[in-house]
């Protein structure tokens, strides 16, 4: 073995175990419970493994009695989850603001078939169109989101990517203005998940009653359920709350955006208080109770009505919704046969589905098929593998056959790029942690041939001095903007 290569994997050995020291792993839910110790044994159990997860906390309403309890963390340095910790819980939020059109349609304020354009006069478009009841049951036709340019569309790819808000700048007049550039597609009339439809409803609503959603929310829903803990948050998150993350660990940005949040952007509850609208929804007493009726096919398993959505497992009918943000995941479900109900909320991105529908007595096998990821796994895989070894294996070819100095230095810039890359934005729940030291050690060895082909090559090969001196600063800095955006 030639002396340089013997040195570089010396140097890439010793480089990746010190690297070792801050691999990449996913949360773990930990040993720390509040609450209900039996119940929080009957959660570990329906967990099984507990990679992925941080904190959790769990009601379960069963014949007119909650019982509630609080699972590892709030954050990576926080106190235990507590029963009354907020979360932030996504689409669940849905069923609030389908009941609210069920309540307010009961009261004689809205009908169910009136128009978006009657209840909100300056949408303007085709959109004006679709009514209050296909807004509710996502068969407006109108697309899951309201993305007005490609800029919007890069927006939204890169804060899924980087565990930011995606909903940066959506308030309430934005929405009601991207409805008039909107027109429903040939899918209206049958179910196709909308968040943007949901917003228009829950802004359709507050328009017609004269008053902003979360305060229309309140007066209605809320208060009257005894739900005091559950906010429409203005930017700041509740005393108190929880942290959310990705799988992988990368925190993540609280998501807030006043014209999304009848769809549930920056909506906090605690177990607590979604206890009470299951056990108000199972004896009936809800506003707007009638919202969780089935009333429209989805497939053959299940049916939708106002925001709720009923699926049939076996035998068994769950009435239900779930949720999820950019670090945190919510369920809510109950049985009207069994008179039980479920609420799980955890604080990553890691599904929580499976644990309530096994506490409802839902099959594993069954269980396990419901939720989903925000990413396909392979994508948050792809990344964690591609971007930890691909800088250190292109800086090993450019040291073999770099034209120059200067290839090496911007080289050299994204290896270290990509090994940073790969450890803030690879999903390390599904791939070993273990490899990302590898990576670095591979980087470091790269970094070592370099330096000794630096001493062969000259400045600058070929181009202009001024062009490629350019290119390496512009490269350069669009490695360190990249980095500092990510991991900023």
């Amino acid at each position: 073995m030639r002396r340089p290569t013997a040195i570089a994997l010396v140097i890439g050995v010793l480089a990746a175990l010190v690297a070792f020291t801050a691999r990449p792993g996913p949360p773990r839910l930990g040993d720390r419970t509040t609450g209900d110790t039996a119940l929080a044994a009957e959660v570990r159990e329906a967990v099984g493994d507990p990679a992925g997860h941080r904190g959790l906390a769990v009601a379960v309403i069963e014949s007119g009695r909650v019982r509630t309890a609080g699972l590892g963390r709030r954050g990576p340095d926080g106190g235990p989850v507590e029963p009354g910790t907020p979360f932030e819980i996504g689409s669940v939020t849905k069923v609030l603001t389908g009941m609210l059109l069920a309540d307010q349609a009961g009261s004689g304020a809205v009908r169910p078939e009136d128009t978006l354009g009657a209840a909100l006069p300056e949408v303007t478009g085709p959109s004006r169109d679709v009514t209050l009841a296909e807004l509710a049951s996502h068969r407006s036709g109108l697309p899951r989101l309201a993305i007005g340019s490609p800029l919007d569309l890069a927006r939204i790819l890169w804060a899924n990517l980087t565990a930011g808000n995606p909903y940066t700048g959506w308030d309430a007049d934005r929405i009601v203005d991207a409805a008039g550039d909107e027109e429903p597609g040939d899918d209206r009339g049958t179910v196709a998940y909308s968040n943007f439809g949901t917003a228009l409803l829950g802004q359709a609503l507050a328009g017609r009653a004269g008053t902003p959603y979360p305060k229309l929310l309140d007066r209605e829903i809320l208060r009257p359920l005894g739900m005091t803990r559950t906010v429409v948050a203005d930017g700041s998150a509740p005393e108190g709350a929880a942290a959310g993350s990705k799988a992988g660990g990368r925190p993540a940005d609280e998501w807030t955006a006043a014209g999304y949040a009848p769809a549930g952007v920056g909506v906090w509850s605690t177990v607590e208080d979604l206890a009470r609208l299951v056990a108000a929804m199972l004896d009936g007493t809800a506003p707007g109770a009638d919202a969780a009726t089935p009333r429209f096919r989805d497939d053959d398993r299940r049916r939708v009505g106002y925001g709720w959505f009923t699926t049939r497992y076996a035998d068994r009918e769950v009435v239900w919704h779930n949720g999820g943000t950019g670090g945190f995941r919510s369920y809510v479900g109950f049985e009207r046969a069994t008179g039980r109900g479920v609420v799980v909320l955890g604080n990553t991105e890691r599904d929580v589905d499976p644990i309530g529908l096994r506490l409802l007595g839902v099959p594993g096998e069954e269980a396990d098929g419901e939720g989903g990821a925000a990413l396909p796994v392979w994508a948050g895989a792809g990344l964690a593998v591609i971007l930890t070894f691909l800088g250190g294996l292109s800086l090993l070819v450019t040291s073999r056959r770099g034209p120059d100095r200067l290839t090496l230095v911007a080289g050299t810039v994204w290896a270290g790029a990509y090994v940073a890359l790969g450890h803030r934005l690879g999903d390390w729940s599904v791939v070993p942690g273990a490899l990302w030291p590898l990576g670095v050690g591979v980087s470091a060895a790269a970094v070592v041939l370099s330096a000794y082909r630096w001493r062969d090559l000259p400045l600058v090969a070929r181009a202009p001095m001024w062009r490629r001196a350019t290119g390496v600063v512009l490269s350069t800095a669009a490695a360190v903007t990249l980095v500092g955006l990510v991991l900023g």
